[in-house]
């Protein structure tokens, strides 16, 4: 009988006094991060994103009506592969 207990109690207390602490402040942490929102680095880097994105956008129209003035059936033969 007092094996079993031992063999419970052990672990028990081992998760109580390591994992228990370790689980609870990393929770709390990570629930900090989801309430502060993107950092000033984290902002500046998504704005510069969406610039380029942008940007690309723009090349992209640019080509296609390139490529509707020299090849006008060029978006059939795209669909056909």
């Amino acid at each position: 009988m007092e094996g079993i207990v031992v063999a419970f109690f052990v672990p028990v207390v081992v998760f109580l006094i390591i994992v228990a602490p370790i689980w609870i402040v990393f929770h709390y942490k990570s629930k900090a991060n989801m309430v502060n929102g993107l950092t000033a680095s984290e902002r500046a880097e998504l704005d510069e994103m969406v610039e380029v994105a942008n940007r690309m956008a723009a090349r992209i129209e640019t080509l296609e009506s390139i490529l509707d003035v020299e090849s006008p059936d060029w978006r059939e033969k795209q669909s056909e592969v």
